[in-house]
C-alpha cells in the first residue's frame, strides 16, 4: 500500500496540479474491479471520468493540430488525430506517468496483469484528463495534456506509431464508395471489471469483420484489422454476407455497395 501511495505522490508532482478536490483524483485512479471486489457504494470507479476525458482529449488534440498544421487537409488532420488518441499511444503516455501502479485495482485484475494492460492504461489516462478538466478547467488541462502527449505527437509525425486499422479501413473503402462505416458491439462477456467485447465493423448494411478485445476500442481495432485482411486485394467491394446485424435474418449470397 505504501508503494502505491508513493507512486500517487509522484504522479501528483508530475501532473503539477494543486487539486481543489482530490476526490476527483482518487476517482480517476479507481478501476471498476476495485469497486466490484470491495462491494462498497462509497467508491466510484473512473468510467464516467474516462467518458469525459475522451471527449476533452479529442477537442484538445483537434485544436492543436488545426492551429499547428494549417497546410493539412481535413482528411490528413483526422488521420493524425486518430494516431495520437489511439489506445497504444495513450497507453504509452500512461506508462510514462507510471499510472498503472497508481490505480486502486481489484486483486483478481491485478493478478491477471491489469496494471500493464494497454486498454486499462489508456482508459485511466483519459479518466485522469477528465478529472483535471473538472478541477482545473480547459486551459490547464490543455497544458497538462500537450506536455505528456508531445513525444507521442512527435512519433506520429515521424511515422513511428502502431497501425490504426480503423483509419486504414475507412480510407480504403471511401476510395470506392461514399457508404459510411460504423461499428457495433455484438457481445459483452464477463463481469464489469473484466469485460471481453466483440465488435463488428458495418459497411453497406453488413458486418465485414469481427474482433474481440478487453475494451470497446481494442475490439473495434481488431474488427477493422480482420476486415482489411479479408477484403479482396483488388479493391472490389463485392462482399459475401457472413454475419447479419439482425438476429435470425436470412443470409443473402452477395451484396454490392453503391458506387
Amino acid at each position: 500500500m505504501k508503494k502505491n501511495q508513493d507512486n500517487i505522490m509522484q504522479l501528483m508532482q508530475q501532473v503539477g496540479v494543486a487539486w481543489n478536490d482530490e476526490n476527483l483524483l482518487w476517482q480517476a485512479l479507481t478501476h471498476s474491479s476495485y469497486v466490484y471486489e470491495s462491494g462498497s457504494a462509497a467508491h466510484t470507479n473512473n468510467q464516467r471520468l474516462e467518458f469525459l476525458g475522451d471527449a476533452v482529449l479529442e477537442l484538445l488534440v483537434s485544436g492543436y493540430l488545426y492551429s499547428s498544421y494549417p497546410e493539412c487537409a481535413e482528411g490528413e488532420l483526422t488521420k493524425l488525430r486518430a494516431a495520437i488518441v489511439c489506445e497504444p499511444s495513450l497507453a504509452k503516455v500512461a506508462r510514462q506517468l507510471n499510472l498503472g501502479y497508481c490505480l486502486r485495482m481489484g486483486k483478481g485484475e491485478e493478478r491477471s496483469g491489469g496494471r500493464e494492460r494497454p486498454s486499462i492504461l489508456a482508459d485511466s489516462f483519459e479518466a485522469l484528463l477528465g478529472a483535471v478538466y473538472l478541477d482545473q478547467g480547459l486551459e490547464k488541462t490543455r497544458m497538462f495534456a500537450l506536455k505528456f502527449l508531445a513525444p507521442v505527437i512527435n512519433d506520429v509525425l515521424e511515422g513511428r506509431v502502431d497501425r490504426d486499422y480503423k483509419t486504414e479501413l475507412q480510407e480504403m473503402l471511401q476510395k470506392k464508395s461514399p457508404e459510411p462505416i460504423s461499428y457495433v458491439i455484438l457481445n459483452e462477456e464477463g463481469p464489469d471489471h473484466q469485460k471481453l467485447f466483440t465488435a463488428g465493423v458495418v459497411y453497406c448494411g453488413i458486418i465485414i469483420g469481427q474482433g474481440t478485445g478487453r475494451s470497446k476500442k481494442e475490439a473495434e481495432q481488431q474488427a477493422a484489422k480482420i476486415a482489411l485482411l479479408e477484403l479482396p486485394s483488388n479493391g472490389e467491394i463485392n462482399l459475401r454476407v457472413r454475419s447479419h446485424l439482425h438476429t435470425g435474418a436470412r443470409r443473402r449470397p452477395m451484396q454490392k455497395c453503391k458506387r
